[in-house]
């Protein structure tokens, strides 16, 4: 089968989307398909297109409709479709009726559609490769959060929880990602000359960021909104505690009783976390195997298993 895999994030760009477009393009051609990665459908012709993005893509969603009617769209929502686009963007909606299937990251993701939507949803959880824990640091307790400067991720809550710290504490921030904009930047920057505790890096190569991941102590996922990140994956995958926000994509991926959220947007809840996570010796043990409880939902014979069966479905 010829599959187009259409994507808002271009070649270069290193966001989950264009992560997860590449891998999935990968595991399509194990199974014996043709792929290609486009940021907009080029107009070849294909027997099935996958989109990721339902606003975003929209227009090339539209444009291989019209060419072929009969030939079907399936569409992966991400986290600012599920929780913003698809209630009130025009675009994103229209691409939701079009899709005959469409794949959601986590299990919460389906609470976010109607009925008649949610019966051709499928859950896809991302996979990740395990990568050997790495020595911590023996200066301090490191902390690491991955991702991208932008709101949706409210990248800074992590730094803001540093001054309601115990002053005796020997936790080190390392934040990893590309600023989204100048202002996000300058924020960076501001911080880091005010809070000793926070570095951040900026963006790195994904080897160097895994094993930053694979030393840390544990990980921050503190965003507003959240489809179900690839970065918490690979902290699962690598064996690194999650500490994370209260939103439906961290619940689907981590667990509802998972014992390592704090609110949205709440940096004094973090920072209570995080002085348990250093000072009491059973609390980082326990969000250790509550991941690693939840390993087997994230490899890549599953996700490769669910992707075969969504073509299977559609045939």
């Amino acid at each position: 089968m010829r599959i187009a895999i259409v994507t808002p994030a271009g070649r270069t760009s290193k966001s989950g989307n264009r992560n997860t477009a590449v891998r999935w393009a990968a595991f399509l051609r194990e199974l014996g398909h043709r792929v290609r990665v486009q940021l907009q459908w080029d107009g070849q012709p294909a027997d099935l297109m996958l989109a990721l993005h339902a606003r975003k893509s929209y227009g090339s969603i539209r444009a291989f409709v019209a060419a072929f009617p009969e030939r079907p769209v399936i569409l992966a929502l991400t986290g600012t479709d599920l929780y913003r686009d698809i209630r009130f963007d025009a675009d994103a909606q229209a691409s939701m009726t079009i899709a005959r299937r469409m794949i959601v990251l986590q299990e919460q993701g389906l609470r976010e559609l109607p009925a008649a939507l949610r019966r051709k949803t499928r859950v896809v959880r991302q996979s990740a490769t395990a990568i050997p824990r790495q020595p911590p640091l023996r200066s301090c307790f490191e902390v690491c959060v991955i991702g991208h400067l932008r709101e949706e991720k409210d990248p800074f809550r992590c730094a803001l929880a540093l001054p309601h710290l115990p002053v005796a504490s020997r936790i080190r921030v390392t934040h990893l990602g590309r600023a989204m904009s100048g202002e996000m930047e300058r924020t960076a920057r501001d911080l880091m000359a005010r809070e000793r505790r926070y570095r951040w890096l900026g963006e790195i190569p994904h080897w160097r960021a895994r094993r930053v991941l694979a030393r840390s102590r544990l990980m921050v996922m503190s965003s507003r909104m959240e489809g179900g990140a690839n970065v918490v994956s690979e902290a699962i995958a690598s064996g690194v505690p999650v500490i994370a926000s209260r939103v439906p994509g961290n619940l689907g991926m981590l667990g509802a009783d998972y014992s390592g959220y704090f609110p949205v947007e709440d940096e004094r809840s973090l920072a209570r976390l995080l002085t348990r996570a250093e000072g009491d010796p059973a609390f980082l043990p326990k969000l250790g195997a509550q991941c690693k409880a939840r390993r087997p939902l994230f490899t890549a014979r599953q996700e490769k298993a669910a992707l075969a069966a969504i073509l299977k479905e559609i045939a």
